[in-house]
Parts: C-alpha cells; structure tokens; sequence
C-alpha cells in the first residue's frame, strides 16, 4: 500500500514539475525590458520570421542627450543613426528555451552572438559571446 501510493505521489509531482516547465519554456520573450545597467528600456518584438529589440527608451539621458548618435560604430556611414530607435537585438530564433541571434552594444559598437533566456515571468538573461566566452545581464521587466 505504502509503496503504490509513493509512487502515485512521485509520478503526480514529476507531471507537475514537466508541465511547468513545458508552460515557462513556451513563454515568449517579447515585451518591454529594462537593461540591467537602469539606463534604458529594450522593446522585443516578432519582427516578420524573427525576433528584435530596439532601444525605445533612454532611463539616462546619453552624453549627447536624446538625440545621441551611433558614433561608436564601426562603420562611418551608420555613425549618425541614432540610438534611441536603434535595433540592438536581430535575427533572434527561438531554439527550446533559448532564443538565439545577434545583440549590438552602442557603447563599443561591436554585434556580439547571442542568447536570451527566459529566467521568470519579469525576467530574462541576455548574454553577449565572443567564442565559448558569454557575459550575461539580468533584464527585468518594465513597468
């Protein structure tokens, strides 16, 4: 008797368990997102087959003001875009419970392979990696 209703037990918490996971794992990614420096908010979105993320707000105003442009950026005919509006987030996948792409940082003006992940209902992991290196940040969400 014991032994049977242990089992009944085991199996009804590991359904529970394998169901919330399947239901947090398909949980998508887009919405409004405060970077983890607080200095501005990342609007992610399906962009057609994809997903992206721009830049929809500054929480700190940049050294230029609201008008900041992408002066860092490699390429001289993309240096006067400007940030606010500027998709930093391209061609992200969803893969399980990743989301895999590309993430640019205006502040070295380097694009970064990357990986999203989902960490709570307010919030997810970005991690930026060059080779098997990775820096994560946790992104909450705005409000």
């Amino acid at each position: 008797m014991i032994p049977r209703l242990l089992m009944t037990f085991v199996m009804t918490v590991a359904c529970l368990v394998l169901n919330a996971t399947a239901a947090f794992a398909a949980e998508p990614i887009t919405g409004r997102w405060v970077t983890e420096d607080r200095d501005a908010v990342v609007e992610i979105k399906r962009c057609g087959s994809v997903t992206c993320g721009r830049i929809a707000q500054f929480l700190v105003e940049p050294p230029d003001g609201a008008d900041q442009r992408d002066i860092n950026n490699p390429e001289a005919r993309l240096r006067t875009r400007k940030l606010l509006g500027l998709p930093i987030l391209t061609q992200f996948r969803e893969d399980d419970d990743l989301w895999r792409g590309r993430i640019y940082d205006p502040n070295s003006g380097k694009s970064y392979r990357s990986v999203i992940r989902r960490m709570g209902t307010n919030t997810i992991e970005v991690r930026g990696c060059i080779g098997p290196f990775c820096q994560a940040q946790t992104w909450r969400r705005a409000r």
